[in-house]
Formats: structure tokens, C-alpha cells, sequence
């Protein structure tokens, strides 16, 4: 049977689940705080750890960083209370398998959640998340930055937790939002979104809260609000940084009490609505301009999911375009140089502008010919030059640790490089020789990077296999903003 480590300064919680896990056949440690962890974890062998954020003399997501470095397969479950959510979510990006909230209210949820982790076995989630996004449209590809958020977005959606997204115009964020919905609790309740800056102020509370007769002119008669028709479900307030300053106050209200009253109305009404929020502009940038309230911002992002734009997951423009070829119900296909011009491009519509590209030069090309060349692509596309600063062909930030994103990145490198040589018009030399500097920048950060991946981090012999300097080592990783402390 599996062996279990508990680290919880509250003998209770230890005792707890020593009898719970103990009568299911496991092998349990109980420890109190961070020296208790050190030495459990040299004289044994775990296979899940349940770890209390708060303890006496460490936070419990030191101890999670640590686990990972010296028994990385082990699972992870992290304990917070309520108001330590927001480090419970980091708690997930550093490597946890999920996290509880105390009191632990649902017992048998909380025994499927561990024989869950400790089946080996069990990747039927994991499908179960991928096909969820691939039914809606929502499309994750190899980009690792897009994996990683839709994996914290699968795990946060069955919390009573409320979500903001951020991203650019196009990124796909109700989409994401849909596929919260649906991998939630709520999946069987009503999912309503409005878009706060597509209708007028007295509009917008009406339509959020409802409305009495007579409560303003047209109000001929009574109109229930979206909060109490999304009751149990979810609300997907999209652009909410368009909201008023006084639309924001009536907001809060509902979020911290889950009472609102319609418009002209006094009987106060409640709901039970999760809210997921998205804008395209920075709400902390907005609150310090005194446009959008720091506290109702407090409430809003208990988790934030930034989607990247799609010049920092270009890898997987061929993906979009196979799907956008399929919803187009088309046999047609994009060349190799098609694709590379594409790629070329700095996609400030992002998805929703590829889309519309796609499906340009399906309607343009159909009958004409199977093949869609650069021909049939807008002209904006045919004109615009990548700069080498932007470097839209290399991968994302997140991604240069991988062997296959190397790969990828010398293919697209290699590809970029014949096609100026081979066309025929003036070469930027300069340009050129930029280009062949990242190269060499890229190549010794990917070496580094999979070099520290076999060290476990250690940095110094890293570099001894490497035969370069610590400082050599560190320069490399700035190269590409990576934290350098050693």
C-alpha cells in the first residue's frame, strides 16, 4: 500500500487523518512542522504528501518546492483555509496535485481525491480535460504555457472558487470560461455571460439585477436579472472593466453577501452564482488609474488565468489552422510556405483573427484550387515582416527547457533563413546576423535548461557538465528573463 506524509501543526487534523488513512490500508507519517518534514522525507519514501500552508516555522509551500526537488513523483496535496486560496492556487503552479479547504466538510470527496491521486493507473481525468477542450473548441496544442493553464483551470473549475481571465482581443477567453463551466459542479446549470461594456449603465444593472415595473421609463413590466436566472450556475461577465464605478459597488455586494436588489425594487433577493471575469486590459492597471475598485478586483481574482496571444504559442498555428479547416467543413490545405508567412505575422486579433483569415482564403481559393497558397492570403499578411526582436517563430518563454521544443525552434529557424536566401529581393544583413545570435543565445539556453533538469537544479554541476562557469551558466538563463538565483 501507498505511503502517506501529513505536515499539520494541529494535532486534530494529524489524528484525523492517521484513522481515515490508516483504515484504508495506508502507511501514514504524521509531522508538525518543517523539521518534522526534512526528516521524514531522508528516512522514508512517499508517495502522497498532505501539507498545511500556514505552519509555525516555515510556509508550507517551501516544503512543497522542496518535496519536488528531493522526491519529485511524490503527489501533493496542500490544506489552506478559505482566506489563503489565492497561495493554495500558486501552491498548484509550483507542482501540486490539487489543494483542500479546511474544515474538510465532504469526507468522501476528500477519500476520492487521494485514491484518485495514488491510482497510477488513472489518466482517465487528464483525457477526460482534453476532450472536454476539444468538444468545445477550445484548442491547448504543444504551447507548454497553454497546457500548464488549462490543467490550473481543470482543477480550480470544481472549487466554489470565482475566476478572472485575462488576455488580449481574439484569445479565446469565453471559450476558456465555457470550459470551466462545464468541467464544474454547475455543468448541469444555467451558463449566462454579457458583455459589460456592449450595453448602457441603467441597461446593465437591469439586466445583471433585474428590474420592477415602472422602475424606469420602458419598464412596462417586472424582469428578472441574470443573477437570478444563472442561480446555481455560472456568470461569465466579460469585459467587466467596462463596468461603472456604481455597476462595480452593486457587484461587490453580491459577491461578498450573495444579496442584490432589482432595480426600483426593495425586497432583497439571493443567489448562488460563480462568477468567472474577463478583460482585456489590466484591472491592477485600471485600479491604480481609480477606474475599476481594488476591492471588488480582491473579490474577482481568487484565481487569474492569463491566456497567452497567439504570437507566443505560434507553434501551433498548423493546429488552429487544421481545426478552422474542419469547422469549415473544407478539404483544402495550407502549403508549407503559406504557413511559414502566416507565421511571420504578428496576429494582433489573435485566434479570432486567424479564424477570419482561414476562412478568407477558403472562400477565395474553393473551386479554384486543394492547395491555399500565400496568394490567397490578405495583404497585410504578405507585407509584414517578423523583427527580429519579436522572434514569432521561436517558442514560447515557457517552453525552451523541452527537446522538442529545441527542435522545433531550429526548424523554424533553419525555414526563416532559406526563405530570405532564397528570395529574390533586398536582405536586411544586419538582420541576418541578429537572427544567427539567437541562435547561438537559444542553443546554449536549451543545453543549460536540460542540463539542469538531470541535475535536479544544481546549478553547479550543471556547469561542471557543461564545462562553463556558474556565472556563464546564469548569463545564459537571463538571456531570456529566467530567474537567476542560484
Amino acid at each position: 500500500m501507498a505511503n502517506i506524509l501529513v505536515i499539520d501543526d494541529e494535532r486534530e487534523v494529524g489524528t484525523f487523518f492517521l484513522h481515515l488513512l490508516e483504515g484504508k490500508g495506508y502507511h501514514v507519517k504524521l509531522g508538525f512542522n518543517g523539521k518534522d518534514f526534512l526528516r521524514l522525507i531522508k528516512e522514508h519514501r512517499f508517495d502522497l504528501a498532505l501539507i498545511d500552508v500556514k505552519l509555525p516555522d516555515i510556509n508550507g509551500l517551501n516544503l512543497l518546492k522542496q518535496l519536488k526537488t528531493v522526491l519529485p513523483s511524490c503527489k501533493a496535496i496542500i490544506m489552506t483555509g478559505y482566506s489563503t486560496v489565492k497561495t493554495a492556487v500558486e501552491a498548484i503552479k509550483y507542482g501540486a496535485s490539487d489543494y483542500i479547504e479546511k474544515p474538510f466538510d465532504d469526507i468522501d470527496e476528500l477519500e476520492r481525491l487521494i485514491e484518485g491521486l495514488l491510482d497510477s493507473h488513472s489518466t482517465s481525468s487528464q483525457n477526460d480535460m482534453y476532450r472536454l477542450a476539444e468538444t468545445l473548441g477550445l484548442i491547448v496544442g504543444k504551447n507548454k504555457e497553454m497546457n500548464d493553464l488549462i490543467k490550473l483551470a481543470y482543477k480550480i473549475a470544481k472549487k466554489n472558487v470565482n475566476v478572472l481571465i485575462e488576455g488580449e482581443t481574439g484569445t479565446g477567453k469565453e471559450v476558456l470560461a465555457h470550459f470551466i463551466h462545464n468541467a464544474s459542479m454547475r455543468y448541469d446549470q444555467p451558463f449566462i455571460g454579457i458583455n459589460c461594456g456592449a450595453v448602457s449603465e441603467t441597461l446593465l444593472e437591469s439586466e445583471l439585477f433585474g428590474h420592477e415595473k415602472g422602475a424606469f421609463t420602458g419598464a412596462v413590466k417586472e424582469k428578472k436579472g441574470i443573477f437570478e436566472i444563472a442561480n446555481r450556475g455560472t456568470l461569465f461577465l466579460d469585459e467587466i472593466g467596462e463596468a461603472s464605478l456604481s455597476t462595480q459597488v452593486k457587484l461587490l455586494r453580491v459577491l461578498e453577501t450573495g444579496e442584490y436588489i432589482r432595480v426600483g425594487g426593495e425586497t432583497i433577493r439571493r443567489t448562488n452564482t460563480r462568477i468567472i471575469a474577463a478583460s482585456h486590459v489590466n484591472l491592477a492597471q485600471a485600479v491604480a488609474e481609480k477606474t475599476f475598485r481594488e476591492d471588488l478586483l480582491y473579490r474577482l481574482d481568487v484565481v487569474k488565468l492569463t491566456i497567452p496571444p497567439l504570437r507566443e504559442r505560434i507553434e501551433d498555428l498548423p493546429l488552429f489552422i487544421e481545426c478552422f479547416l474542419k469547422k469549415l467543413n473544407s478539404n483544402l490545405s495550407f502549403s508549407d510556405d503559406t504557413i511559414l508567412q502566416m507565421k511571420q505575422y504578428h496576429w494582433p486579433g489573435n485566434v479570432r483573427e486567424l479564424f477570419n483569415v482561414v476562412k478568407r482564403a477558403v472562400t477565395l481559393a474553393e473551386g479554384e484550387t486543394t492547395i491555399i497558397t500565400p496568394h490567397f492570403l490578405p495583404e497585410k499578411l504578405k507585407t509584414e515582416r517578423t523583427s527580429p526582436s519579436q522572434k514569432l517563430f521561436s517558442v514560447s518563454k515557457n517552453t525552451e527547457d523541452d527537446i522538442d521544443d529545441l527542435e522545433h525552434y531550429l526548424h523554424e529557424w533553419t525555414s526563416y533563413i532559406l526563405s530570405l536566401w532564397k528570395e529574390n529581393k533586398r536582405v536586411d544583413l544586419e538582420q541576418v546576423l541578429s537572427l544567427v545570435k539567437d541562435l547561438e543565445k537559444q542553443i546554449g539556453r536549451s543545453f543549460v535548461m536540460k542540463t539542469l533538469k538531470e541535475t535536479v537544479g544544481n546549478r553547479k554541476e550543471a556547469a561542471e557538465r557543461l564545462n562553463i562557469t556558474i556565472r556563464k551558466l546564469r548569463y545564459l538563463l537571463k538571456e531570456k528573463g529566467a530567474d537567476s538565483k542560484g
